[in-house]
């Protein structure tokens, strides 16, 4: 093959991104493998020399040398003497032949009847390029400038020794890794004032998993819930997959408030540290009361305290279950607001007989969370790390709390009051005549992304004009200029 039709073919075939986080040889390494297994490249013709490969993408000739010799290394390719490097036949052996070459895809017009109408659904929704917005009061998510990368990445080093390693590639069936189970036993809990021993801690996919276990096992069609209005939203979906009735209880400055229908419920759902949405916090005395009532009526009561580490002001109150003397609250927590949420590691807390049902349920659901994320999160913990890091997003949230409060009372098109203790986010008060949704996109189109509070209520209303501002995902620098810009978008709507 001449070298005027050679160039371009490899150009083409393997293109580096010079601006790519991945280092060239690994996108080099990549580039070759795809190529080799969709069957791009030749088996009975060498690929080009290290030197002719590496002056046509323009990269130093080491890269190709290494990126070659690793894949000799994993029996993609084949160094001849004389000759140079061929693709390994034996690699490509055992796999179907799944070329479409000029087939098209057809349109998938199969409908396949579901029990369960999971798309009616009311969920949050958040655009995946929501780092893009110049102005990001996302909820939920983290600022990666916070997140402790040096400190993470010691506790990868530990998990990925040998001999952790032979542990966490194990099958543990239903076991959890002892050292998180510990952790958590011994460090995050004692924080809300929680003392478990480790056969009542089950770890979960992140909360949701948790209270999706909870409901599984605890309801039934026959079953009313108790849930909090406004609420988080899939926790009000994933109940009413079980449940055949849901009673809403308003919140008020206090969280949220029960009455006598409490009697009817077999399980109570609640977040008092931070209610979601409104951020309210229940106090000690109305904690007690509502124990009270669950223990008098045997109602189950699942305590979500998802927030709880980020506490700007005082002492933090005691965790609900801390106080539970009848062994009738179900504590649900995660790492996803002081760590990362795309770790999904979360936890639950319960009577022994109920975690153990939990713990057989979640075998025959995946078994047990992957064990070198677990390990890794123990190391993360028994380090020292999640305490440092916990402190450390606590000092720079509360300048972003402060920073939100100060911009919210300066515009006064938005009415809010700051949450008494915390947290990541505020709850907005719209004026009348602003819907939420309405203002969710037209901010979008300003660059400003808010979340519309109205999927957060139990029944759609006109008269839910509220908004969730959250502050964890953008800098102090753009939140008084975006609190204006959300102002002036408001102000759009008298004309």
């Amino acid at each position: 093959m001449s070298r005027t039709r050679e160039q371009p073919m490899w150009q083409q075939l393997f293109q580096l991104d010079h601006k790519d986080t991945q280092s060239l040889q690994t996108q080099l390494r990549q580039s070759l493998v795809n190529a080799i297994l969709d069957g791009r490249v030749a088996i009975d013709l060498p690929l080009p020399s290290s030197r002719e490969l590496a002056r046509q993408l323009g990269v130093a000739r080491n890269t190709v040398v290494l990126a070659y010799q690793h894949l000799v290394d994993e029996n993609y390719l084949i160094a001849k003497e004389r000759r140079g490097y061929f693709v390994n036949p034996d690699i490509l052996e055992g796999r179907v032949d799944s070329s479409r070459a000029g087939v098209g895809f057809p349109e998938d017009n199969v409908s396949v009847d579901t029990v369960l109408d999971l798309q009616s659904q009311r969920n949050l929704q958040r655009p995946a390029d929501w780092n893009h917005y110049q102005y990001p009061f996302i909820y939920g998510q983290v600022d990666s400038s916070l997140f402790p990368v040096n400190d993470w990445r010691e506790a990868c080093r530990l998990s990925l020794h040998v001999g952790a390693i032979n542990e966490w590639t194990h099958d543990r069936i239903a076991r959890d890794d002892e050292l998180l189970v510990e952790q958590i036993h011994k460090r995050v809990l004692p924080r809300r004032g929680v003392w478990a021993d480790p056969d009542q801690i089950l770890i979960t996919t992140g909360a949701q998993n948790a209270l999706f276990i909870t409901a599984q096992l605890l309801l039934d069609k026959q079953s009313t819930v108790g849930i909090e209005d406004p609420c988080y939203p899939d926790a009000r979906n994933i109940f009413s997959l079980f449940s055949g009735r849901q009673i809403e209880f308003p919140v008020g400055n206090d969280g949220v408030q029960t009455d006598e229908r409490l009697a009817q419920c077999r399980l109570m759902y609640v977040t008092p540290s931070h209610q979601c949405p409104t951020t309210t916090t229940m106090p000690l005395a109305a904690r007690r009361e509502l124990l009270a009532q669950a223990s008098e009526h045997n109602v189950m009561i699942v305590e979500d305290d998802y927030e709880s580490e980020l506490n700007f002001v005082g002492k933090p109150t005691p965790a609900l279950k801390s106080l539970d003397e009848s062994h009738q609250v179900i504590y649900i927590g995660s790492l996803s607001k002081t760590l990362a949420p795309g770790l999904r590691v979360g936890f639950m807390v319960g009577p022994k007989s109920f975690i153990a049902q939990a713990r057989a349920l979640r075998r025959l659901m995946y078994r047990h969370p992957p064990s070198n994320t677990q390990r890794t999160v123990g190391h993360f913990l028994a380090l020292g790390h999640h305490d440092a890091a916990v402190m450390r997003l606590s000092q720079a949230y509360k300048q972003r709390w402060e920073l939100m409060n100060q911009a919210l009372g300066q515009h006064m098109s938005l009415s809010s009051v700051a949450p008494a203790f915390g947290g990541s986010s505020y709850w907005v008060k719209l004026p009348d005549h602003v819907k939420a949704v309405d203002l969710e996109q037209k901010a979008a189109a300003q660059s400003l992304y808010i979340n519309a509070g109205d999927t957060y209520f139990a029944e759609p209303s006109d008269n839910h004009n509220f908004c969730r501002l959250g502050f964890s995902s953008i800098p102090d620098e753009r939140i008084e200029p975006g609190i204006e810009r959300l102002a002036k978008v408001i102000d759009s709507f008298k004309n």
